[in-house]
């Protein structure tokens, strides 16, 4: 029987697409979550008896800062020797309200599941979430994994940047393979309520003011979720090797495109026009993302495919189905 796959944040948003991919293709899956209320429990919740239907997914309820707690879970569901590390507090603009939370659910809680990870025998690889966030200043573009990026202007962004050196220290110490993904804009079905891609939906179905910060002049590197997680998964299937068995890899879409497009295809989805409320640029925001996928194509053979003409339309039509929007 083939060894069980830990999914960490598996009631999240990238999360669940995750698990249920690796269901899909036959693995034994073990989710965490510690459905917190970041934002509405409920989605948390749907999305987990999304996964519940497989007999062979396993979730429990547990914070991955809690040592006790997953030193228990190896016990009795590991040893897990792949590991797809994608818990953590989201939002650049929450950690300017609530900045503890950051360092306990991501610099803890990453040492612990690197820990556990260090100390199985075996271990095959440990795939965690990083964020474009980390590229903070930089104005080259396409952003390159090969950028500096010792500029992050948000305490989310500086853990998870934080993350990358501590998985770097630990792939030298220990020899643990271990690849970082900085994922870029993901929106898609299921997508997270704090997400644009949501506010815009929801906001215009309600007739209600879409705020958009810098006026709306903004750019960022949309991914769907399938490309997203396709991206996950091959990188799982292709460990990190080497005398320091670490890097990073961008997961985008490659294309850099206005916050203003991506309004007017939700407008003709759902036939109805935007009441737009500009706003000034948000503290720890920046003006444009845009991915270089070029080593991530090299090592693990990502290609994403899904434009936001198509994408952008299949996350409406799970809005208005999940609530119950004729």
């Amino acid at each position: 029987m083939k060894d069980p796959v830990l999914v960490t944040g598996a009631a999240g948003f990238i999360g669940f697409h995750t698990a249920l991919q690796l269901l899909q293709r036959g693995e034994r899956v073990v989710g965490i979550d510690n459905l917190n209320d970041y934002y509405d429990v409920k989605l948390k919740e749907a999305r987990l008896e999304q996964l519940a239907n497989f007999k062979d997914f396993t979730f429990l309820k547990l914070n991955i800062a809690d040592k006790p707690g997953m030193e228990e879970l190896w016990k009795k569901h590991g040893p897990f020797r792949r590991v797809v590390h994608l818990a953590a507090q989201a939002g650049v603009r929450y950690s300017l309200i609530d900045p503890y939370t950051y360092i306990t659910s991501n610099c803890m809680g990453h040492l612990t599941v690197m820990e556990m990870c260090r100390n199985t025998e075996g271990f095959k690889h440990l795939v965690y979430a990083s964020s474009s966030s980390v590229y903070g200043a930089n104005t080259k573009k396409p952003f390159s994994v090969k950028d500096d990026v010792s500029q992050p202007i948000s305490l989310y962004a500086a853990t998870k940047r934080s993350d990358e050196l501590m998985s770097q220290c630990y792939s030298h110490l220990y020899k643990i393979p271990q690849t970082g993904l900085r994922f870029f804009t993901v929106y898609g079905p299921w997508g997270r309520p704090d997400m644009a891609l949501y506010i815009f939906t929801k906001a215009i179905a309600n007739d209600e003011k879409v705020p958009l910060f810098n006026g709306g002049k903004m750019k960022r590197d949309f991914t769907y979720i399938d490309d997203i997680v396709a991206g996950v998964i091959a990188t799982l299937d292709t460990p990190a090797s080497g005398d320091v068995p670490h890097r990073v890899l961008n997961i985008g879409n490659t294309r850099s495109e206005d916050l203003m497009d991506f309004v007017k295809i939700i407008e003709r989805e759902l036939g109805k026009k935007a009441d737009l409320d500009p706003q000034p640029m948000q503290p720890g925001d920046v003006m444009e993302t845009f991915a270089d996928v070029t080593e991530t194509t090299e090592a693990v053979g990502y290609r994403p495919t899904t434009s936001i003409d198509v994408g952008v339309p299949r996350f409406v039509a799970w809005y208005k189905d999940y609530h119950g929007i004729r």
